[in-house]
């Protein structure tokens, strides 16, 4: 964490000074929003988040619960969700009070007794080493917590206005086009009701989402027509595995098992059957009783005897996505400004099992929250925008299909499967894809092509900047390159030098400085710091020793602030004791430039010399500023 550049501060450095808007915040909803955020869940609060960074729009988030929420129904965390944890400043803090899961053990029947279940295999919840970051449990609504704790102590100073639910919209012309009417649900605006007008409004208000309906979407997809009982319990068992993430297949039905967060908790999706196509949702009216005498059938010989119960539900699996998330048809896009937006639940449903509802919905908000930004800072023209329901909506619709055919794994009869390995092994050779780390962006104005792809082989364009390890110069500590990044809505250029004295480097970062034509001189505002809007680092290949810092560009060691205080935190070298970051990424030992969008996906791999290639990418989604 970096502070002090604005002066001494000896308080807690995560609140930062307010700025723009978040001057003097108005408490009350005010006439006029840039941005109009309909649902505090996951999706909208990391939204809100994200606009904490963009203090010159006018951002609002309205929720109808009258206060937090305290207990969620989503605790799954991938690794990807802990990435961008980090990227807001509190990946350290929720992992220590998560539950980490390193392991699942799979059980299926007793060949000599099929009433009985027995441990067949057990698999590390990360056999391939995909990431640094644990996939973890935690309730839902701490997730909420951090993220509001970020906005509210970020330069925006936003907070969600509870008691706020929305009715519906009208799209009309202005530079406030959208008409959107709320009601009061509690505190003192509770039975009144109220219009405001918005630049862009986003729904991510869960599954029955208004917002969707106002704009014309509906959800494509088919239910399963098989219901599962979930709850969260404390209870005492002599089942062997009660903290370990279990995978259970009997006679009886099946059980996904995870351990809560606390060391006591448990949550079990238990499986009630199939559900006739003439239920009618009856199967909703199962009752925890009945939840649990199921769980002790499947379980057998084992048996559970429950002391509290904190949480359940029943549902029903659907898998569904909306064939656009803006409000433009598909045949008008490109010709006309997309002004709402779904995210999350509102665009996308699917079973709970896979444990990526949350975390998808997350990544949602990432994506559309920096381009909001640059947009309305006049940092790129609103053709941007399109490039969110481009990019998630295929997102969602692979997640779609995963989850279909994990769903229908997990509700198999022990006779369907060809070994009792079959179901571990699907978990181990998938890995990839529940941790968050399958999506990859195709070619967009924000994503370029593979040309070049073969100078960096570990980061590959349009897939997350998977971090590794250095060490910063200045102070020769070992940290994560990726980990210095955050969500402050700035682009990454990651310049890996050339070998020897890197001359090929030099004359880059000369260039990047310097000449009108470097995309750091032609989009940074005038009169912001010269990393206001690029945060350019270096990495030699030499170890930090060898490498004089006294001779290093000064486009790597930035004057920022007031003070134009000089920024020691960008300048890298290898770390051979802990790992070559340019073996274990396979970048070539003549140098490479990585570029990194704000959300954290590797948008172009070139060489050192690709200065007209550099310029064009940013001149295809930025607007010249001087």
């Amino acid at each position: 964490m970096q502070f002090h550049h604005h002066g001494y501060i000896s308080g807690d450095p995560r609140v930062r000074p307010a700025a723009g808007t978040g001057v003097d915040r108005p408490t009350e909803l005010p006439d006029e929003i840039d941005v109009l955020i309909v649902g505090s869940g996951p999706a909208g609060m990391l939204l809100a988040a994200q606009m904490t960074e963009y203090p010159t729009a006018t951002t609002r988030i309205i929720e109808r619960r009258p206060g937090r929420l305290v207990i969620g129904q989503a605790d799954g965390i991938q690794a990807r969700s802990n990435e961008t944890f980090q990227a807001f400043g509190f990946a350290e803090a929720i992992i220590a009070e998560a539950f980490q899961l390193t392991a699942m053990n799979f059980w299926t029947p007793d060949p000599e007794h099929p009433e009985n279940i027995i441990r067949t295999a057990r698999e590390a919840d990360d056999p391939h080493g995909i990431s640094e970051f644990p996939h973890m449990i935690v309730n839902q609504a701490r997730v909420l917590d951090y993220f509001a704790a970020y906005a509210k102590n970020g330069p925006a100073r936003i907070e969600p206005d509870y008691g706020w639910e929305f009715l519906d919209l009208e799209m009309g012309e202005g530079e406030y086009p959208v008409t959107v009417h709320l009601r009061g649900t509690a505190g003192a605006q509770e039975g009144t009701t109220r219009t405001v007008r918005a630049k862009y409004v986003v729904g991510a208000d869960g599954a029955r989402s208004r917002v969707r309906d106002a704009i014309g979407q509906k959800p494509v997809g088919d239910q399963a027509f098989h219901a599962w009982g979930v709850m969260d319990v404390l209870a005492n068992t002599d089942f062997p595995d009660i903290r370990t993430k279990c995978a259970i297949t009997s006679i009886h039905g099946s059980i996904l098992h995870i351990p809560r967060e606390g060391g006591y908790l448990f949550r079990s999706y238990v499986d009630l059957g199939e559900v006739s196509h003439t239920d009618n949702r009856a199967v909703r009216e199962t009752s925890i009783e009945q939840i649990i005498a199921k769980a002790n059938e499947i379980l057998h010989p084992y048996s559970l005897d429950v002391k509290n119960v904190a949480w359940h539900s029943v549902y029903e699996v659907g898998h569904r996505v909306t064939p656009k998330f803006d409000d433009v048809p598909e045949e008008l896009t490109g010709t006309r400004t997309p002004r709402v937006f779904i995210l999350g639940d509102a665009c996308h449903t699917h079973s709970a099992k896979a444990g990526q509802g949350m975390n998808v919905s997350m990544q949602d908000g990432f994506n559309l929250g920096w381009k909001l930004g640059q947009v309305l800072e006049g940092r790129s023209d609103a053709a941007l925008l399109d490039t969110y329901s481009d990019e998630r909506q295929v997102i969602a619709q692979n997640l779609i299909d995963f989850d279909r055919e994990w769903s229908a794994m997990m509700a198999r009869k022990p006779e369907e499967f060809s070994s009792p390995q079959e179901l571990a092994d699907f978990y181990t050779t998938t890995a990839e894809f529940p941790a968050g780390f399958r999506t990859q962006y195709m070619t967009s104005p924000i994503t370029g092509d593979q040309a070049h792809q073969e100078l960096a082989t570990g980061f590959p364009v349009g897939k997350r900047f998977k971090s590794a390890r250095a060490v910063r110069v200045a102070d020769a500590n070992p940290v994560h390159l990726g980990h210095h990044a955050r969500a402050d809505g700035r682009w990454r250029i990651y310049v890996f030098a050339d070998a020897g004295d890197a001359p090929a480097t030099t004359d880059l970062a000369e260039w990047l400085a310097g000449s009108a034509e470097s995309p750091v001189v032609r989009f940074t505002p005038s009169g912001a710091d010269v990393d206001a809007v690029f945060d350019v680092k270096v990495i030699y290949q030499q170890p930090y020793t060898a490498v004089d810092i006294a001779r290093v560009p000064a486009i790597f060691l930035p004057q920022s602030g007031p003070f134009q205080l000089t920024d020691y935190e960008k300048v890298y070298a290898v770390d051979p004791e802990r790992g070559d970051i340019f073996d274990e990424r396979g970048v070539s030992r003549a140098g490479a430039i990585v570029v990194v969008r704000p959300d954290q996906y590797v948008a172009q791999v070139l060489p050192l010399t690709a200065r007209e290639e550099l310029t064009s990418f940013f001149a295809g989604n930025m607007l010249p500023q001087r």
